[in-house]
């Protein structure tokens, strides 16, 4: 289920996750967490730069934290598997009408991206990922994830997708025995969503 308010961290510095991933190597070793988050609050202007009120602005950073706490945890069992897949977010396409050439199977259930369009975040991913051996799932949502791991097994999957989604996704991966890592929406909606390139390679 996603976010019931929109964010957009794309325009925010890069350092700001650099400051991000080092908040969650500290997590758990000190009380003042939730006064070091509203820190980075104020440090970066995260409210000015995303019109998130101060509570829904947490939520976000707080999800980002715990996320970058469990790629980190699960990093090392994540590299010793073989079979893998790539989970990517529909929304990212650069087009979401008949523009896009991209063909749903429902089967599946995921699209095919069809390379129509050499700046959409989905056609560089999906063919990076491919070059790395990855098998490339284009979802409308993440209750299509428990069909396709039902049917296909994998030992580790990355996924793209906003926070509140990876927490549902976190316990079935889990009674599955998968490994995952998790790559983050820094700009979340119903469309035109953005993850960045660099995370996702560094990632694979």
């Amino acid at each position: 289920m996603p976010y019931k308010f929109t964010f957009d961290l794309s325009k925010v510095p890069r350092f700001f996750f650099k400051e991000i991933a080092l908040i969650s190597y500290q997590k758990g070793m000190h009380k003042s967490f939730l006064t070091t988050l509203n820190d980075l609050i104020l440090k970066f202007k995260i409210q000015e730069a995303t019109g998130l009120n101060l509570s829904d602005a947490v939520a976000l950073l707080q999800d980002l934290i715990d996320l970058q706490a469990i790629n980190s945890m699960e990093r090392g069992k994540f590299l010793q598997t073989k079979k893998r897949a790539v989970f990517l977010p529909h929304c990212s396409r650069k087009y979401m009408d008949n523009r896009c050439k991209a063909a749903f199977n429902p089967d599946v259930p995921s699209y095919t991206c069809a390379h129509c369009s050499d700046d959409c975040m989905v056609n560089k991913a999906d063919q990076y990922a491919k070059k790395k051996g990855y098998d490339v799932y284009l979802l409308p949502g993440g209750s299509c994830i428990p069909k396709i791991l039902k049917t296909t097994h994998y030992e580790g999957i990355v996924g793209v997708a906003c926070g509140e989604e990876m927490k549902i996704m976190g316990p079935l991966l889990t009674g599955l025995d998968v490994a995952g890592q998790g790559i983050p929406l820094i700009k979340n909606g119903c469309s035109s969503t953005v993850f960045n390139m660099e995370t996702l390679r560094k990632v694979l």
